[in-house]
Formats: C-alpha cells, structure tokens, sequence
C-alpha cells in the first residue's frame, strides 16, 4: 500500500496538488453534543452565564475552518468562500446536533474544514456551559456529505442530513 503523505524514505510531506483542477468543493460535517434536557432548555433560553452559547460556538466554528491548515500538519491552506455551523436541538433526548458546511472552489476539498469545524464549534459549546455542568459530552463527529474533485460525491449512510 502507498501512501501519498509520505515518500519514499517514509518522510511525512504536503501532497503537492498543482496538477489538480480547481473543482467546486463542498463538505458537511457533524457533531453531537449531549447537554440533558434541563441544561439544552436554558441554553436555548439563554440563560446561561456566559452568554449566546449557539451564537458563541457558531463563531468558534467558522473561524476554526479558517484555521484548519494551521492545526492539522499535512492540511493544505485554502481559500474559503462559504462556512456556516447550524444547530438542530432534540429537547427530548437533551442533545444538540451541529452541522458546519463548507464551500470552496479549489484543488483539494474541504472536509477536513468542515469536521475541524463542527469538532470546535462543540467544544465551544461545552466551553460556554461547563460552569452549568460538568458532565456534557461530545459525541459522534462525522463527515456527512463531500462533493467535488476526482473521488466525486460521497453521503454518509446514515443520518438526517446525509
């Protein structure tokens, strides 16, 4: 097997995408925040101490995709025309499921952008609640759709938005 992060003395490197067309790149990602039901409705009613909690981590989560290449080492730096972080609550099951897309015309996609992106943006949320409570936890974070590129369109199995 060959991997392209690495050549042939097993040294990690950037693949270098010049040969490759600039193509529309888009990606979804999510992630999964479970809260409870008590702590989801004071988010949602915004009692929290700290603040907009959704409007908080949907800041944290744009500009994490904008700093993707400087936090995964072989990501490369890209130009961003569109990222937005949307919140779905489920009141009964006291979770929150956040989805960070983004688009970009470029040589290489942006999925990575996107699951840095929903992966911060949960994170801020549990930032902005752990006064409230200790114990939320992240859950799954997936890609649920790419498209653009040779490798084409992909769509997660399962799953609402997929």
């Amino acid at each position: 097997m060959t991997f392209n992060h690495f050549d042939d003395e097993g040294r990690a490197h950037m693949v270098d995408v010049r040969a490759k067309d600039i193509t529309d790149r888009e990606a979804r990602a999510e992630a999964v925040i479970h809260l409870g039901p008590g702590l989801l409705a004071a988010v949602q009613d915004r009692e929290i101490a700290k603040g907009d909690v959704f409007g908080v981590a949907r800041l944290a989560g744009i500009a994490a995709v904008k700093k993707t290449s400087d936090l995964i080492p072989l990501a490369h730096p890209l130009a961003i025309h569109h990222a937005a972080v949307e919140f779905f609550p489920d009141p009964a099951a006291g979770t929150v499921r956040l989805v960070c897309t983004v688009r970009a015309l470029e040589k290489t996609g942006v999925e990575m952008e996107a699951m840095t992106g929903a992966s911060v943006a949960a994170l801020a949320v549990y930032d902005m609640c752990k006064g409230r409570d200790k114990s939320i936890s992240i859950g799954q974070v997936r890609l649920l759709f790419k498209s653009g590129g040779k490798s084409g369109t992909y769509r997660a199995e399962e799953g609402p938005d997929s």
